[in-house]
């Protein structure tokens, strides 16, 4: 062990003697006046292309929801679409994949992309749609990786749905999706030319599941020790069998969680020891060595600075710095290792140079919230202490210092590049006080003055006047975490949303037997309540009712019967299915079935009481137009017969192999007719148009088969506890199912044509709708 510790120090040792040389560089450069001489000409040359281009044409610029077609449109309007794709395309391969911009082949391939991209405008196609989980997985089967996406997806959602309240969810699924996007983006950088469609098959897939492993690092590592979830002894102990691990290129040997959150930290623990044990599966000696030396290096950066404290007047410049240098440099170049593709020697340098530029970047606009936090940063610590300590050095001028020394030195002074380093800075400093307010800017601003004021004032002049320097993957960044934050939110809404109307529906669901003739009548109204008290998931009703009341604002009770009438009709095709004569089910909704409480010969008039009081709740709309309520009766009736039908399809399905083409049929009849009345019966009343009519039956016919292969993988894999009925009863019957015919793979491949299938129509619909997309996610994430 004590071999394997010199070994790690002699790894940061080099790393922090490059940063010192690097250091020192700058420091060189900061202190020599021609350094900012020539950047105050280098800014004012690009001065004159930067004018504002939006100005009262676009007076919603700066406000960071503006919708991506309108603004996008506008710069193609004014000529500006080309430039700012290229810039845009232009930084991702200077700081993602450490490109020269002036190579012919990188300057190809950026035309490339911003060609596909322009074109992709020009179709009227929304850039953040393209992010959508459908689109995604759209792209997963042109790349031939569905299994790889539909994995990371499910273990992305694993982790954030088990993120404690410490953590910042939103900003924890953000950055892990955006490191799995960079590995990505990477590998297919990598690819020679000549690649085949199998061997870019096999990078695409491995580099998803290997940016999940060095993703997972974020929120189980860096957040996670930055944050206030475990003690201080607690910490160190973590600590040090991440480094251990890192150390031995092989998974901690974990010990019982003894603390609190020990449900959480056996999930770390389980998903780090899997994560550090596929990654060094996939190297080579070589390049698995390279790897963890950088991933050391990375982690003691971290921990260098996550133990100073804002209390401690002593640090020296470099202690400040140095770790500073390391930990942008390295985050990058981990990124590259993590494939075992990084040997490109030139790129790495320009990584590791460009990495602090970034890194002073995110700290400035992170300036607030890290004083709050009492973190140490070069902004932090400097405006603490600078009255005390004149020898400090002003982290605002060694930015700018760094950017000289990056044009002029990393990328000799190319064109592009300076367009990228220079937009990007002015960029960060417009955001910071469009964030802030003007009146805290300046105070920073004057906080963080330096020597030379003729090029500070011509920067101020450039953050007021400049609005050509915007970015795209800001903007998706933005739109991305406002995404995300919503999305948490209105999950989180629609939850406790759903779990209100199913109780309120099931206090619907009740038959009083106070006016019953004989015993035997009271049977039937007895079994009813039987079947209807069961711990049903109330999805039909819950549609109904959620599309009802937020997108037609129907009143509740006005509504009630049909809610009523939704689950008497799905209730009584449950008990028909169960039939000794159909399914032969014994188990349903974590009960016996009804027939097997009671007999046969009551179970079915148990159905059709169910089915004529269903129509009976629906003739009792009496708040609505007598003639929708009437148009509403006939489609119920005809929508009951229909399931009849997928019911009989079923029944001759049995000892006899089926197509998926007539399982989807089967299905849409059985399952899918139900989701499509849920939504269709509102509507009616309503009074919407043939077109949006259409609209959600496509959506309801998907939505629908996909909750049905989702039975089906249910039903070989899940328990008969959680299901709340028998499990493997399919096979029991001998019967085909989109297991039997495609296998769980090809099964959870299906089900995930058919959800994209199903948002791609909903996106279709007015965004009232739109809401249905959670239900939509239930249906292929829900456990029984």
């Amino acid at each position: 062990m004590k071999i394997e510790n010199s070994k790690a120090s002699n790894w940061y040792k080099q790393a922090e003697d490059k940063a010192n040389q690097y250091f020192q560089t700058l420091l060189s450069y900061l202190k020599n006046n021609k350094s900012t001489t020539i950047l105050y000409k280098e800014i004012l040359m690009w001065k004159r292309s930067h004018r504002a281009i939006l100005g009262t044409m676009y007076p919603g610029y700066d406000k960071r929801l503006v919708n991506d077609k309108g603004y996008l449109s506008c710069l193609a309007n004014k000529g500006k679409l080309d430039r700012y794709l290229e810039r845009s395309i232009s930084y991702i391969y200077l700081r993602d994949l450490g490109k020269n911009l002036s190579d012919k082949e990188t300057k190809e391939r950026i035309t490339h992309e911003k060609q596909k991209l322009k074109h992709s405008i020009e179709q009227g196609d929304s850039i953040i749609d393209q992010f959508r989980l459908s689109a995604i997985y759209r792209w997963a089967q042109k790349e031939a990786v569905e299994e790889a996406l539909i994995w990371v997806w499910n273990k992305v959602n694993t982790i954030t749905d088990a993120l404690p309240k410490a953590f910042d969810a939103a900003h924890a699924k953000r950055k892990l999706i955006k490191t799995i996007a960079g590995v990505v983006m990477q590998a297919l950088d990598d690819l020679p030319n000549d690649s085949t469609k199998g061997e870019r098959t096999k990078q695409v897939d491995k580099a998803i599941r290997l940016g999940y492993a060095y993703g997972i690092t974020y929120p189980f590592i860096d957040d996670l020790l930055d944050s206030d979830l475990l003690s201080s002894s607690e910490q160190e102990t973590f600590s040090m069998m991440i480094e251990t691990a890192i150390i031995n290129q092989a998974a901690p040997r974990w010990t019982k969680w003894q603390g609190n959150n020990q449900q959480f930290m056996e999930l770390v623990q389980h998903e780090l020891s899997a994560a550090i044990a596929s990654i060094a599966e996939k190297h080579q000696k070589e390049t698995k060595d390279q790897f963890f030396e950088q991933a050391y290096v990375f982690f003691k950066s971290q921990e260098l600075d996550r133990a100073k404290t804002l209390q401690n007047t002593e640090y020296t410049n470099e202690a400040i710095y140095l770790p500073v240098i390391v930990k942008s440099a390295s985050s990058r170049l981990i990124v590259r290792g993590v494939l075992g593709n990084a040997k490109d020697h030139s790129s790495n340098e320009r990584m590791f140079y460009y990495g602090i530029y970034n890194q002073l970047s995110d700290d400035f606009a992170d300036l607030f919230d890290d004083m709050e936090a009492g973190a140490v940063t070069p902004y932090t610590y400097y405006l603490t202490y600078k009255d005390q300590r004149p020898d400090l050095i002003n982290p605002f001028e060694l930015y700018w210092t760094v950017i000289t020394y990056l044009i002029h030195h990393v990328y000799q002074a190319d064109e592009q590049a300076k367009e990228v380093i220079l937009a990007r800075a002015i960029n960060g400093l417009r955001r910071f006080k469009a964030k802030h307010g003007k009146k805290k800017y300046q105070q920073i601003i004057h906080e963080l003055k330096f020597g030379d004021n003729k090029l500070q004032r011509l920067i101020q002049q450039m953050v007021e006047k400049a609005t050509d320097v915007d970015f795209l993957d800001k903007r998706l960044r933005d739109d991305m975490f406002q995404s995300f934050r919503q999305e948490q939110q209105e999950k989180a809404d629609i939850t406790r949303e759903i779990k209100r109307l199913r109780q309120e529906i099931n206090e619907l669901l009740y038959f009083s037997n106070n006016k019953q003739v004989n015993d035997a009548a009271e049977k039937i109204t007895n079994a009813a309540n039987y079947s209807l008290q069961g711990s049903g998931k109330r999805l039909r009703p819950i549609m109904s009712w959620m599309v009802a009341e937020k997108v037609y604002h129907f009143d509740k009770d006005a509504i009630a019967p049909l809610l009523k009438s939704l689950e008497l009709m799905h209730t009584a095709s449950l008990i028909f299915d169960d039939l000794p004569a159909q399914d032969n089910a014994t188990i349903r909704r974590g009960r016996p079935t009804l027939h097997e409480v009671y007999n046969t010969a009551l179970a079915e008039l148990t159905g059709l009481f169910l089915t004529q009081q269903a129509t009976y709740e629906q003739a009792s709309l009496k708040k609505f137009n007598p003639e929708k309520v009437l148009e509403l009766i006939r489609y119920a009736s005809h929508i009951t017969a229909e399931m009849c039908k997928g019911q009989a399809m079923d029944l001759a399905s049995k000892e006899t192999e089926q197509t998926v083409a007539q399982l989807e049929t089967m299905c849409y009849y059985k399952t899918g007719m139900g989701f499509e009345a849920s939504l269709l019966m509102p509507a009616i009343l309503a009074g919407i148009n043939t077109n949006e009519k259409q609209q959600l039956i496509d959506f309801a016919y998907h939505a629908g088969i996909a909750f049905q292969m989702k039975d089906d993988l249910l039903d070989v894999e899940g328990d008969a506890t959680t299901l709340g009925k028998s499990s493997g009863m399919d096979q029991v019957n001998n019967r085909s199912t989109f297991v039997s015919l495609l296998g769980t793979t090809g099964a959870r491949k299906k089900m995930w044509e058919h959800y994209c299938d199903a948002e791609e129509a909903l996106m279709q619909l007015p965004e009232a709708y739109h809401f249905l997309q959670y239900l939509l996610l239930y249906l292929i994430k829900r456990v029984n």
